[in-house]
C-alpha cells in the first residue's frame, strides 16, 4: 500500500493556509470585529476555557465590542482573561457585560500588527514546507518499496513541489493583504 496521498497532502496544505487566515482575521484594525476575541481563553471552574464557551461575544457598535458573560462569577475572570491576551483592548466591567471600547491604533501599533501578521504567514508557510517534507519522505518510501517507478516518483515530487509553491503563494499574498489594511487603517 503506497504511503504518498496526494490529496491528503492538499488539504493539510489548505488547512495551514485556512489556519492563517482565522489568525489574521483576528487581528484588528481598528473596527470591531468579534473574532478578535477567538484566541483569549479564560480560567474558569478550575480550568482554561475559550471566551466563547464561557460568553456571547457582539460588536453592537463599529468601535465596540460586549461580551455577555453567561455566569456572573465568571466576569472577573474573563476581564482578566481579555487583559492578559495583550490585545491592546481595555476591558470595562458593566454589570455581567464586559464592554471593549476600539482604541485609535497609533503608528507604532500598527507596525507592531504588522508584523504579527508578518510571524502567522511564516508559521504557516513553515507548517507547508513540514507537509511537503512529509509527502517527500512517502514518495522516497514508496520507490524504494517498488509501490512505485522512479519516473512515478520524480513526477509526483514535481506535483508535490507545485502545491506547496501554490499555497506558499496564497499564504503571501494573505499576510500581504492584511498588513496593507493595518497600515491604511
Amino acid at each position: 500500500m503506497a504511503k504518498y496521498d496526494k490529496a491528503d497532502i492538499e488539504r493539510r496544505m489548505k488547512g495551514a493556509v485556512e489556519s492563517l487566515k482565522g489568525d489574521l482575521s483576528g487581528l484588528r484594525t481598528g473596527r470591531a470585529n468579534t473574532s478578535l476575541l477567538d484566541p483569549v481563553v479564560v480560567e474558569v471552574y478550575g480550568s482554561m476555557m475559550p471566551l466563547n464557551q464561557v460568553a456571547t461575544v457582539s460588536a453592537p457598535e463599529p468601535r465596540m465590542l460586549s461580551v455577555q458573560v453567561w455566569d456572573k462569577a465568571n466576569v472577573t475572570a474573563v476581564e482578566k482573561g481579555i487583559a492578559k491576551a495583550n490585545l491592546g483592548l481595555n476591558p470595562m466591567i458593566d454589570g455581567q457585560n464586559v464592554r471593549l471600547p476600539m482604541p485609535d491604533l497609533t503608528e507604532e501599533r500598527r507596525k507592531d500588527l504588522a508584523k504579527v501578521a508578518g510571524e502567522y504567514g511564516e508559521k504557516a508557510k513553515i507548517a507547508i514546507r513540514n507537509v511537503r517534507r512529509d509527502g517527500m519522505e512517502a514518495l522516497k518510501e514508496d520507490e524504494k518499496k517498488k509501490e512505485i517507478s522512479e519516473d512515478e516518483q520524480k513526477r509526483c515530487e514535481g506535483d508535490v513541489q507545485k502545491l506547496t509553491d501554490t499555497y506558499v503563494s496564497e499564504t503571501d499574498d494573505a499576510v500581504a493583504k492584511k498588513q496593507q489594511e493595518i497600515m491604511s487603517q
